[in-house]
Order: C-alpha cells, then sequence, then structure tokens
C-alpha cells in the first residue's frame, strides 16, 4: 500500500488530474469520492446558505415568514392528495429521483427537520381538537 510516485496512487487511492481524490474510484467527481462504506464518530455540515426550518413555526404562528417567505404549511387534506397522487411526501424526492440522482444528506436532513416540526403543529392541532370534544363530550354526559 505504499505510495508510487509515477502513478500519483495508493493501492485504492487516485489523484485526479484536477485535484480530486477518489477511495475505490479512478474516476473522483468530487473533492473526495469514495466507492464504498465510510465510517467516522462525527459529521459536521456547515449549513453554507441553507436555512434551518425555523420558518416551519414562523409561518404558523406568524402567518408568514422572514427566513423563508416561499413556504406554505400544507393543511392534512392538502398533505392527503398530494400523497395519494404522487405518493411520496411534498417536496421529499421520490423513489425514482433518489435512485436517479442520489440525494444530498444535507438537503435531506433538512427536509426532515422540516417535516418534523410540520408534525408536531399537526399534532399539537389535534390535541386540542381531542381536548375540546373531551370537555363537549363531558359536558353532555354531564346534562
Amino acid at each position: 500500500m505504499g505510495f508510487s510516485q509515477s502513478t500519483g496512487s495508493f493501492k485504492n487511492l487516485t489523484e485526479a488530474e484536477n485535484g480530486f481524490i477518489g477511495i475505490n474510484t479512478t474516476s473522483p467527481d468530487a473533492m473526495l469520492t469514495v466507492k464504498g462504506t465510510i465510517h467516522t464518530q462525527e459529521v459536521n455540515v456547515d449549513l453554507d446558505g441553507a436555512v434551518a426550518p425555523d420558518y416551519v413555526f414562523e409561518t404558523y404562528f406568524k402567518g408568514h415568514s422572514t427566513l423563508n417567505p416561499a413556504y406554505q404549511f400544507l393543511s392534512l387534506e392538502e398533505i392527503e392528495h398530494f400523497v395519494k397522487v404522487n405518493h411520496h411526501l411534498p417536496k421529499v424526492p421520490s423513489a425514482d429521483e433518489i435512485a436517479s440522482e442520489g440525494l444530498s444528506l444535507k438537503q435531506l436532513n433538512l427536509l426532515l427537520l422540516e417535516k418534523i416540526e410540520e408534525l408536531t403543529l399537526h399534532t399539537i392541532e389535534q390535541q386540542k381538537q381531542l381536548e375540546a370534544l373531551t370537555k363537549r363530550l363531558e359536558a353532555l354526559e354531564n346534562e
């Protein structure tokens, strides 16, 4: 596994002319391309211009978001209709899209957090409805 000056590579390591490094590949297509599994204790991803989904709560409680003005909080009915037609959640790539294009862990994690925040708000709404119905039922039983 020694370094060879003539080829510019270790046994499974390649340095392309553009400076990209490949592990288990001879044609790296990014700064570091690994064809296989990686093992690490931690991955720290910079948002680099991406916005954390606090805009979900901002939109829900204020009616609009300065963080993401285009964001729309969908009702459960709107989500149900979308899922019936498309067989995946709104803004979430389909299985075919992921298979053909892959996915960005940064984008996916931000999107999953957005969906968790939306689910949390829908659950809060449902809990309020349950509590109101329970009070009405108790009032009817006490008549």
